[in-house]
């Protein structure tokens, strides 16, 4: 079996919102980061951040490392700094998202504290909507700080730094309160995790040339039933459909991020039939390329 692709870096600040490229703390809601990198997140890290999702609503299937969570929501997971993490959340999953420099979380790590023993702390994932009342208060807490949070990220207030920092070891405070209730993983083979991890690179390379499934199968070394088996299995979704969601991930980024025109993304995505690409979009989306551009850009006008 061949060796397993590179483990991409994602840098947030560099590759989603440039403006805090340098920034030690980055927030975003989870819809709008799905929107940006799409429901199927595969194999990745991110050196010298922690991360935590707190997904508030819908299904989550999380792998950290070879771990395999699946959780409703209200959930949180928080991957340390370089771990590997994968990770497939519904189509109306929400909630948020905040990257953090590993040095503005080291403090809070140190034994005095009694939060952690010490800096090289495991993933974890909790099923929030499943502790015991005796928690409701420190629950109640978190979801009044990641308000703040948001607000705050959202404004360009004196002390604005200095707030985010205070909110951010606050937030990562109760959530290392609660990670002594993390959730018990389930097997998952590491066999398959590799070969989806090399379908979803393949993905990412081909996307745009249209493959057929039975060429993807064919350079992974496996056979389409086979294939479709692990997607299933991994994401809960039928191989087609993952390579449909990246083209339709690239498509809806492409309406809400660029000016171009919805012939030229069409072009721009290997279509060749402008036509068959506002069919295919319609389909999967439920509403034509046009609609989708209107409705999100009339939604993002009204946000506070």
């Amino acid at each position: 079996m061949r060796d397993p692709q590179p483990i991409p870096n994602i840098n947030i600040g560099q590759v989603y919102d440039q403006r805090y490229a340098d920034a030690d703390v980055h927030y975003e809601a989870l819809g709008k980061l799905a929107d940006f990198f799409g429901r199927n997140m595969p194999v990745h890290r991110h050196d010298r951040f922690f991360q935590v999702h707190y997904v508030k609503s819908g299904m989550v299937r999380v792998y950290l490392d070879d771990r395999r969570y699946q959780q409703q929501g209200p959930m949180f997971f928080l991957t340390p700094p370089t771990f590997p993490h994968a990770f497939v959340t519904d189509a109306d999953s929400d909630g948020h998202v905040l990257t953090v420099r590993q040095e503005l979380i080291w403090p809070l790590l140190e034994g005095q504290q009694g939060l952690a023993l010490g800096p090289q702390i495991a993933p974890l994932c909790v099923a929030v909507g499943e502790l015991d009342t005796q928690y409701d208060a420190e629950v109640a807490r978190l979801n009044l700080l990641f308000d703040e949070l948001r607000s705050e990220f959202a404004d360009d207030r004196p002390g604005r730094a200095l707030s985010l920092a205070a909110l951010t070891r606050l937030i990562f405070i109760s959530l290392l309160r609660l990670s002594t209730r993390s959730i018990q993983s389930q097997p998952a083979r590491r066999e398959d995790l590799q070969i989806f991890q090399r379908f979803n690179a393949l993905i990412e390379a081909n996307y745009q040339a249209h493959w057929a499934l039975e060429r993807y199968a064919e350079q992974l070394g496996v056979t389409e039933a086979r294939l479709n088996d692990i997607c299933r299995r991994i994401a809960d979704l039928p191989s087609k459909r993952l390579v449909f969601d990246r083209l339709m991930q690239e498509a809806k980024r492409l309406l809400l991020f660029t000016g171009s025109s919805v012939n030229e993304i069409c072009y721009q995505l290997g279509f060749t039939d402008p036509a068959y690409f506002s069919r295919f979009f319609t389909r999967n989306a439920g509403i034509t390329p046009g609609e989708y551009r209107l409705r999100k850009g009339e939604a993002e006008s009204a946000r506070p």
